[in-house]
Parts: C-alpha cells; structure tokens; sequence
C-alpha cells in the first residue's frame, strides 16, 4: 500500500517514520514534507492547502492512504474532498474539525454537553470585550476564534494586558480574520497535560498521556509557540484522572459531535488543566499535536497503520493499542527569534552524530536539503526524540544529543521534563 502523509513538519516526519515499518506499507509520500521526510519516502512538492493537487496525486498515485497532519486541510475539507473522490483519508471532516477552527463553537459544545471547562463569554466588538474584561477583572484569557497557528492565545495578568489582547486580536489584526470573534475565557490554574484519542465516530480508544510545553522559555516564560517539547507519559494525570478525563472528556465529547451531526473520525486532541485531581478543558485539536506527536510515536508497540484504517473502517473497537514501557521526551530545537521573526537558511551540522545515539531519533520539522546540505528553514527545526529507561535517562539522553547539533542561532528549552521529575520524588 501507498500512504500519503499531508503536512512538512516534526509530527509529520515522526508519521512517516512510524508507518515506513508497517508490513503492508511499501512506499510514503510526503506534501510537502522536509529534509527528514526525504529520508523515509518520496517529497511531493504540493502545498497543503492545495487540495486539489492533492487529490489529483492520490488518484494518480493510487495512495491507500491519507494521512492528515496540520489542522488548516482539515478545517478547509480535504477529507470530504478526499472521501468524495473515493479515496480513504485519516482525519477528521470539515464539520468536525470545527472543533479546532472555531473557539467559539468549542466552549458552546463544551457547555451544551457539560464537558468541564472554565466560564466564558463571545465578543465581535472590541468595546464590549473591554467592558466585560473590565468587569471580571484579571488574570483573564483572550483568544481569537479562529486558527492562528497555536499562537492566537493570550494570557493576561492584568486588566491593562488584557485591553492590549483585544487590539491585538480584534484591531491589529494580528491573527487575520481568525480575530473578527475573540473569546474572553477564566484562567485556569493548574498543571497542563495533552490527551489524545482516537475515535471512529462512536468508539473512543486513548493514546499514552503526554505534557507540552508552549511558552518560548525555561520555566514556562515568554510568548506561546506551537510547543517547545513534550515527554510521555505525563505523570500528572494519574489513573483517576484518566478515567475522568476518558468519561467526561473524550467519550461525552465524541457522542455529542455525533448528536450534533458532525461525527468525529481521526484523533482528537483535548488540552487539560489539572488541578486538585480534576481535570478541565482549555481547547480541542483535531489532529495529533506537534511536539506530541513524536514522543508518542516511538512509544507505540505496534501497527499504526492498522489503528488509521480501523478509524476510517469505524471498527476500533476491534482494536488495541500497546505502549513500550520506556519513557520519552522530545526537545525542540528552533531558530533564534522564533515565535518572532528569524533567519533561515543555516547549515546544520551534528543530526548523524545525534541519531546515532543509542535510544535517540531526530524528527526534522523545518529543515531542508540545499547544495547537499540540511539547512534550517523554519521556526521549529528539530525535535530530537529520545526513549530511556526512565524519565530522568530519558532527558539525559535528548539534552546530550542536542548538545551534538549545531547551528548558527540554535535555541532550545533546557527544562523540557523537569515537571515530571517532581512526581519521581
């Protein structure tokens, strides 16, 4: 069979390397892929967004299977596009994958259906936010409705910030139209961790548990990006919460997209705050999380092909899903001035060294091949993956095969981890 995986970044070359060694896979495609997608199949220079192209090449191709990475396919209906064609897709419809598109949406489906989250209200006018900013008082949550890379979330301490949020949501037009609706929203306190499940419409089956960690800085500091690093499992959610999250979260959320009419096939992804032993929602993803993605992947101990298919088939409950034992954590390597602006283009040296350490694997996410030579062509580079016995040799590793790889202008969390050591203690 041949796959085709929609997307260029760390989750995406961490897919393509997890399905190269399933038994009835024998060729991946990447679109538009990147340096490390290069190694595990075939680039295919089309855009994303171009879901035509895409069909077309599946149909050429005659790809087996689709799998979608980034959210913005989904929101735009490539799996409607694809399916209409007769080809199978992973990933969720246009209608479903509303739940990542519009926050809007999220919050009214979490209230309707008494999912846990904190208490919100809508604004389409920049007076009106302010007015009710100025009533509840800070610290306070801003976020634009629609999709703004990872990046449309603003946590504000004070009032004043929180004014600032809605100019740059709602008047700078930081985010594009993604800002014409913002959402004012409670700030939750707590631990963060990332549950991720798949589902075929009607069966829910879990993925390991994962933390990521969004801001730039050590300590949780700075501007959110699309995530600085991840590690699995995440210790914080202990089995209680498990199984809450699992019945209050995941399972009611499915069976209320199925009584909405938007039926939920693919992963869906739920940020929690946890805090004394329960857990709440801060936002759905409606595909695999980017850096999660990789630490949970070389976790599975098994086919990931056969979970996809039995999703698209809507036969999960046949399916089980086993993990290695062996911890994982993922360090992301960026280029200096991200979530800002940065250079690319700089030769990167030290990825051979680093991957051949034992228990290491370097994902690519913004890299490319030029005159021979892997440059850096994106904000988040790399993400060096590594397994270890437990959590702490699991850090060790990675941070050692960061220190292999260079370039001019690296940057990287030196604390990804350092949460779950405190529940080792």
């Amino acid at each position: 069979m041949k796959v085709l995986i929609v997307g260029g970044g760390g989750r995406e070359h961490s897919l393509a390397w997890m399905m190269n060694q399933a038994p009835k896979v024998e060729k991946v495609f990447c679109a538009p892929g990147n340096a490390g997608t290069a190694i595990e199949g075939e680039n295919v220079d089309i855009d994303v967004e171009d879901i035509d192209g895409l069909v077309e090449f599946g149909k050429k191709e005659g790809i087996g299977l689709t799998v979608v990475g980034p959210e913005v396919p989904l929101t735009m209906g490539i799996v409607d596009a694809f399916e209409a064609a007769g080809l199978r897709i992973f990933g969720a419809s246009k209608k479903a994958a509303e739940i990542e598109g519009s926050k809007v949406f999220t919050k009214r489906l979490m209230a309707k259906y008494n999912v846990p989250t904190g208490f919100f209200e809508v604004f389409n006018s920049p007076d009106d936010a302010r007015a009710y900013i100025k009533e509840v008082g800070a610290p306070i949550v801003v976020k634009a409705d629609g999709l703004a890379a990872g990046k449309g979330v603003i946590v504000c301490q004070t009032v004043e910030e929180a004014d600032e949020a809605v100019h740059i949501i709602m008047e700078e037009k930081r985010f594009g139209d993604a800002g014409d609706t913002v959402v004012i929203e409670e700030f939750l306190t707590g631990e963060e961790a990332s549950f991720l499940a798949f589902s075929d419409g009607k069966n829910v089956l879990p993925l390991a548990t994962s933390q990521d960690h969004k801001p730039i800085f050590d300590d949780d500091k700075g501007p959110n990006t699309g995530g600085m690093g991840a590690y699995s499992p995440a210790p914080v959610v202990t089995k209680e919460i498990f199984d809450q999250v699992m019945e209050e979260v995941m399972i009611r959320t499915v069976n209320a997209m199925a009584s909405e009419g938007r039926p939920y096939k693919g992963v869906l992804y739920a940020g929690l705050m946890i805090e004394d032993g329960k857990a709440r929602v801060l936002e759905f993803n409606a595909r695999y999380g980017d850096p999660e993605a990789q630490p949970l992947l070389v976790r599975v101990d098994g086919d990931i092909v056969e979970v996809m298919e039995a999703v698209v088939d809507e036969r999960l409950d046949e399916i089980t899903l086993n993990w290695h034992d062996s911890p994982s954590i993922c360090v992301v390597m960026a280029s200096e001035g991200y979530p800002g602006s940065y250079e690319t283009g700089k030769v990167i040296t030290g990825i051979d060294e680093a991957d051949a350490m034992d228990g290491v694997k370097v994902f690519h996410a913004g890299t490319a091949l030029k005159d021979g030579k892997i440059v850096t062509a994106g904000g988040r580079v790399l993400g060096v993956t590594a397994l270890g016995d437990d959590i702490p040799d699991a850090i060790e590793r990675a941070y050692r095969a960061c220190d292999v790889i260079k370039w001019d202008g690296a940057y990287y969390r030196r604390d990804i981890g350092a949460k779950a050591m405190k529940f080792l203690k």
